[in-house]
């Protein structure tokens, strides 16, 4: 039997198959950490987070804590004599939590470190235009995402991705590293290797709204790509003839009309936004208050003026 004590630490959707794939192959998880109940909504109804419904439905010790370091958390932390910490999708750990299990603490990320430190390595990766990215687990130090690796699992970046279907992809496949890192530090069959910053590293910070305005001055095929990344959260938006809408998906026009209008529309099947080098058709779309539809849903009621 494992002689491992495990404390989970994570929040949402993203880290749920891994504290899963543990229970499964029974794993002793000594407590499971994850963000305080929060209301949400128009009823302001308090909601657990997707780990916390994990955890208690496998009747696992949760802690919400507001603050990481207060003496108070940090003593129960201890009282569980973990011996390996694993984070996924938590947040920054003060030294005296990170530091506390003799195994270590590692975190699942998102993307191939070195590239793409930050917290939001997936919209990151395909607004850039990236081909391919990944899981990495590497083991907490001071400076955020820049510890020891310990392994990486490539995937390929698909030509019709956006953040929601790789967000789906890179879930499982984390899942899977996460198991084979346990494995491994258990049989201590594993070489930590420092993160090389021989070329230069692109970030991910975190992704706000007021960062999501599409810049028509760009490319066609950077816009497509702003909008895969963003798509289906946060998700880009425009105004367009007045009106604001969230895009979330939009395609590239072959062989548009060479006019110089901003927007070119027949009302009925097709609204192509103006690029810097041609055209953008938008094909689903959010307007304000509405709910997401196809290009052709919206103008079965509404009409825009080219």
């Amino acid at each position: 039997m494992s002689q491992l004590r495990i404390v989970f630490m994570g929040t949402p959707e993203f880290a749920v198959p891994s504290l899963e794939i543990l229970i499964e192959n029974n794993y002793h998880i000594a407590a499971v950490i994850t963000a305080p109940d929060k209301p949400q909504g128009r009823g302001q109804k308090i909601v657990y987070s997707p780990v916390k419904m994990c955890a208690l439905k496998h009747n696992l010790v949760v802690l919400q804590p507001d603050n990481l370091k207060s003496p108070e958390f940090l003593e129960q932390l201890k009282s569980f004599n973990a011996n390996l910490q694993i984070v996924v999708a938590f947040r920054m750990l003060p030294e005296a939590v990170w530091s506390m299990p003799s195994l270590g603490t590692f975190n699942l990320h998102a993307s191939l470190l070195p590239q793409y430190r930050g917290a939001a390595p997936i919209n990151w990766a395909i607004i850039n235009g990236e081909k391919e990215t990944g899981v990495t687990t590497f083991f907490l130090k001071h400076e955020i995402d820049t510890g020891n690796i310990i392994f990486q699992v490539k995937e390929p970046i698909l030509g019709d991705d956006d953040a929601g279907s790789l967000y789906s992809r890179l879930m499982i496949k984390g899942a899977a590293l996460v198991l084979t890192t346990v494995k491994a530090i258990e049989n201590n069959d594993y070489v930590p290797v420092p993160q090389l910053n021989d070329q230069p590293v692109r970030l991910a910070p975190k992704i706000f709204k007021d960062n999501c305005e599409i810049d028509w001055k760009k490319s066609s095929g950077e816009i497509r790509n702003f909008v895969r990344g963003l798509s289906p959260h946060p998700a880009a938006w425009a105004t367009i003839a007045g009106k604001t809408f969230k895009i979330f998906k939009v395609s590239i026009v072959e062989n548009s009309t060479s006019d110089d209008r901003p927007i070119h529309t027949d009302n009925k099947n097709f609204l192509h936004v103006r690029s810097i080098d041609g055209w953008v058709s938008l094909d689903e779309i959010q307007p304000e208050g509405k709910k997401r539809m196809t290009i052709q849903e919206f103008f079965r009621g509404n009409k825009l003026t080219d």
